[in-house]
């Protein structure tokens, strides 16, 4: 069994992975760029004055979600404190054993499906972190409802182009959404408007399971006894980050490295790309491919300097607790003997995913005494 690198995924990934290393690099004749160096992406994602943030994600044809006065006017949400952090790793541990009992007792001697087992976990794990004023079970239905939500927006942001309006993939998104908002409606000291909440949930929450279900393809592939949790967390985040690319819109006319790009132009930056430049990483050059958590031991650079969390005031803002449920999932690995039951291929419609995540799992043995 293996598991595909992004070098040899083709599409998207492919396109961005073998362009020019060097400048600000156009991926078409009218674009969009690439910004390809660290000081690149941090002037982009840093720069809100120049560069605009898309928060669209329903591609309902606003792409630059303009409001008020202000191009964009998105909405900045605090990061969770250190108290959120550990009320939804609690969470986590729980939903994550509940998880694997139910599947246990349901399909008894069947592989495990990482991107299915993590789906609850990460969701019920997430909304109690942010909705503190909610009772338990208002979270849990929230949570329910921004997994419907996730699953109805799919087949919308996979689509070639954006649906016709009245599409039943068009209905079905606009149905689970509303239902979300019309919930968080009724939940008391909201950081936002129920639309803007709902969207920061999704982002939240389906991030975390494609980023442990990477986790969880690269131990089993590759088992790493004794490893640290947080170096198999940093290195799954450079070689898969689900949020492999995001962008940004020139607001008006501007220069990166003497590259002139024009107002309204898509300027992009891949964490998946910067996490390849041996600059930013340990180890041999040749083999920056590679898992091997082992290669931050050193010291010598810095984890997550290729960006796997963003820049800027628009950075995630649930870093802290994606770390900590990354981290638990990697301490459960390491108490337990993983193999995958079949190969691993990259879903690239949302993100990246590995399709499928299949694996079989034993407790670790403990070597002779």
């Amino acid at each position: 069994m293996h598991v595909d690198s992004a070098e040899s995924a083709g599409g998207r990934l492919g396109a961005v992975l073998t362009a020019p290393r060097s400048g600000v690099v156009a991926l078409g004749p009218s674009g969009p760029w690439l910004t390809t160096t660290p000081s690149q992406a941090r002037q982009v994602l840093t720069d809100t004055a120049r560069f605009d943030f898309p928060g669209d994600v329903s591609r309902s044809g606003d792409l630059s979600a303009s409001r008020g006065e202000t191009r964009s006017g998105h909405l900045l949400f605090a990061p969770v404190t250190p108290d959120q952090v550990a009320r939804g790793l609690a969470t986590f541990t729980h939903e994550w054993q509940s998880a694997l009992d139910d599947h246990d007792r349901l399909s008894p001697g069947t592989p495990y499906d990482a991107m299915v087992l993590l789906r609850r976990p990460v969701a019920r794990s997430t909304t109690v972190a942010v909705l503190t004023a909610a009772s338990d079970a208002q979270r849990d239905v929230v949570a329910d409802q921004v997994l419907d939500w996730i699953d109805a927006l799919a087949p919308v942001i996979a689509a070639r182009r954006p649906p016709h309006r009245w599409s039943r993939a068009r209905r079905a998104e606009r149905d689970a959404r509303l239902t979300l908002e019309d919930t968080l409606t009724a939940i008391p000291e909201l950081e936002a408007s129920p639309a803007q909440v709902a969207t920061m949930l999704a982002a939240g929450i389906q991030v975390p399971i494609a980023a442990g279900s990477w986790l969880l393809a690269w131990l089993a592939h590759r088992p790493c006894p004794g490893v640290d949790p947080v170096h198999a967390v940093w290195e799954t985040l450079r070689l898969t980050p689900p949020t492999w690319i995001t962008a940004r819109i020139t607001t008006a006319e501007v220069e990166i490295d003497g590259q002139h790009l024009p107002s309204g132009a898509v300027v992009m930056v891949s964490p998946l790309l910067l996490g390849r430049l041996p600059a930013l990483v340990a180890g041999d050059p040749a083999h920056l491919r590679d898992f091997d958590p082992d290669r931050w031991r050193e010291g010598a650079q810095r984890p997550g300097a290729w960006l796997p969390f963003g820049a800027g005031p628009h950075a995630c803002p649930g870093r802290a607790l994606g770390m900590a449920q990354l981290v638990h999932l990697a301490q459960w690995c390491s108490a337990h003997e993983m193999t995958l039951s079949e190969s691993v291929t990259i879903d690239q419609s949302r993100g990246i995913a590995p399709l499928p995540c299949r694996f079989d799992v034993s407790a670790r043995k403990e070597p002779p005494a």
